[in-house]
């Protein structure tokens, strides 16, 4: 059984959950890329890290989710499984830069964690944070996530949430789960008023 990054569930409405995170780590490669093909381009780097593609030759147990955002800004060895994409690369199916990120298991720190050995793989510290989440079934198609992306952010602004950041594309399920079957998640984070 794939471990899940731990959260904690604040609100539920019915358009989206509020979310407590707690402080993680990722391994994250950015990549150019469509929308659909970025996981795909940067699971081999990733999976490389966690099979013992790292200083210390050691295994890391697979989290889900794998998160894709736009890579709108510069990764930092300290400083959100993801994809991220920069500017305007997520409308009509271009080529953009996509951040896609594997959340390693709990336990581990930026200071403790393995250091990979691929240049391409980096270790990145995300602060606890307050995230709205949309869960939807189906597949990993950019309409699929658009429409379901401006459900969230209608459903958001109705409820008066201010969010940070570009939206976050999480994967729980292998490719060869049957689409009708896959979990998907969009999430965004928030000002938190705490």
């Amino acid at each position: 059984m794939t471990e899940q990054q731990p959260y904690r569930v604040e609100q539920s409405r019915a358009e989206f959950e509020i979310r407590r995170y707690p402080e993680h780590l990722l391994a994250e490669v950015l990549v150019d890329a469509s929308f659909e093909d970025a996981g795909n381009r940067a699971f081999r780097d990733l999976f490389g890290y966690i099979g013992g593609g790292n200083r210390l030759s050691r295994d890391i147990a697979m989290t889900a989710p794998v998160v894709q955002t736009a890579a709108s800004e510069k990764i930092a060895m300290t400083a959100p499984v993801i994809q991220q994409g920069i500017g305007d690369s997520s409308a009509g199916g271009r080529t953009g830069r996509y951040r896609v990120a594997f959340v390693l298991p709990k336990q581990l720190r930026l200071e403790s964690a393995p250091v990979p050995t691929n240049p391409r793989v980096h270790l990145r510290r995300v602060e606890e944070g307050l995230v709205a989440v949309k869960g939807y079934s189906g597949r990993w198609s950019q309409p699929n996530y658009q429409s379901h992306l401006q459900d969230l952010r209608i459903a958001l602004r109705a409820a008066g949430f201010t969010t940070r950041g570009e939206p976050r594309f999480a994967r729980f399920d292998p490719p060869f789960k049957p689409w009708f079957l896959r979990r998907n998640e969009i999430m965004f984070d928030l000002e938190d008023p705490s």
